[in-house]
């Protein structure tokens, strides 16, 4: 191959089948042409010599037919600029705005695809795959997973992340967090789950107080008159301090009754109830969640979030077998055994879907029509008449062959009906 040779895009190479199709149809045409000449040839050997000769002509006239119809749409046949030629080239903005247009009105109508997705139990569907996913054909699972690795990494891996970071962040925005914090305070302290939480609290401020004991007493050192420290009685104030705060946490992480663990617990449900109901707390919660959400550490550990689901993503795909063993292989399968036996669930999930579908063609109908529309047009005519090309153009080649035969058919009746008469 010349180095200088830029090799053909793997969509944009011709398929060996239309290659083959291709040469079937011309050799077919040529066959029929030297078939003519030779009955010609032979014309006054016998009759029957003009029936071939019929055939062969009419053959030729048809084959040649469709083979200008055929390279019409896609090119000048020989390179002539006949009118009303080359179709797709010519007119290749007016079909990606047509083929949009089709998407828009046939598929990407709430209405439509709502009383499309009624029609479909997916949850039947995915709970039978799920609980029993070796009975499926195999062959479509291998393809299935890597078509959809395909696609995951087929797309712009820094907008894809930022939409899912922006979509997330969004979601986090739009939550009233504060609420449901109160909320968990509360049902946590009904049923007393806040109790390991407070003596992790008083544990931790016994550890935090005997690693800085030597903060306390250079405090009370600082603070103590001159007559105190050179009597070193400041030493014995801040041992008996230290003392004596250690000697509170142990009695409250010893009793459940300590009047300052019942404090701490009035404190707790106050604040679950200003979670709730305050609005001063709640608009302090807020701020504070977005403060969060905007802090650069936050964004990173989102990013860092995508790319681990889409690593899992990519590894289930790539090996759909690896998904059904271990743990998340005995949650998968659980599902949907679940899936198959409830039905609220099933009609929960189906409902969500159709909604969820008929969301996504409301919102992002038109941005996919546009999409569809826009790549179209951002193809040169070369792009686009050889994709089309390759993805139609074995059958059109029937039809030259079908036209060639055909016409070769249609010869043969006119010319026993012209003996006839």
């Amino acid at each position: 191959m010349n180095l200088f040779t830029r090799p053909a895009r793997p969509d944009q190479a011709t398929p060996p089948a239309l290659i083959r199709m291709r040469a079937t149809a011309t050799g077919l045409l040529v066959a029929m042409a030297v078939v003519f000449l030779a009955a010609r040839a032979l014309d006054d050997v016998h009759p029957a010599v003009g029936f071939v000769r019929a055939f062969a002509e009419a053959a030729m006239v048809g084959g040649l037919a469709d083979w200008f119809a055929v390279t019409a749409l896609f090119r000048h046949p020989l390179g002539l600029p006949i009118p009303h030629t080359a179709i797709i080239p010519r007119n290749k903005d007016r079909i990606g705005d047509n083929l949009a247009a089709f998407l828009r009105d046939n598929f990407l109508v709430p209405g439509v695809v709502a009383r499309r997705m009624r029609r479909l139990d997916l949850a039947s569907s995915a709970g039978r795959w799920l609980a029993s996913p070796s009975s499926g054909d195999g062959r479509l699972r291998r393809g299935a997973g890597r078509l959809a690795a395909d696609v995951l990494e087929a797309f712009d891996q820094k907008r894809l992340g930022g939409m899912v970071k922006h979509t997330i962040g969004q979601r986090l925005r739009a939550l009233d967090i504060a609420p449901l914090l109160g909320q968990a305070l509360d049902a946590a302290m009904l049923k007393d789950r806040h109790l390991p939480l407070l003596n992790g609290i008083i544990r931790w401020a016994g550890q935090t107080l005997s690693a800085n004991e030597h903060i306390i007493r250079a405090m009370v050192h600082e603070r103590a008159g001159s007559i105190m420290r050179w009597t070193g009685l400041d030493e014995t104030l801040a041992n008996k301090i230290i003392d004596g705060l250690d000697q509170m946490l142990v009695d409250m992480a010893d009793d459940p009754g300590h009047p300052l663990r019942a404090k701490a617990e009035e404190g707790l449900a106050k604040l679950a109830f200003d979670l709730q109901f305050d609005d001063a707390m709640r608009l302090r919660v807020e701020a504070l969640k977005l403060e969060i959400i905007d802090n650069p550490a936050m964004q990173n550990w989102l990013d860092g979030l995508w790319e681990s689901a889409r690593h899992a993503l990519l590894r289930v795909a790539r090996d759909p077998s690896a998904g059904r063993h271990g743990k998340l292989g005995e949650a998968l399968q659980q599902l949907g055994t679940t899936l198959q036996e409830d039905a609220r669930l099933r009609a929960t999930i189906n409902r969500f879907v159709r909604r969820a579908a008929v969301g996504t063609a409301a919102d992002y109908g038109d941005a996919i029509v546009r999409l569809v529309s826009e790549t179209i047009r951002s193809w040169d005519a070369q792009t686009i008449t050889r994709r089309v090309e390759n993805a139609v153009g074995r059958d059109l080649q029937f039809i030259r062959i079908n036209g060639t035969i055909v016409g070769g058919l249609v010869g043969l009746v006119i010319h026993s009906v012209d003996i006839a008469l």
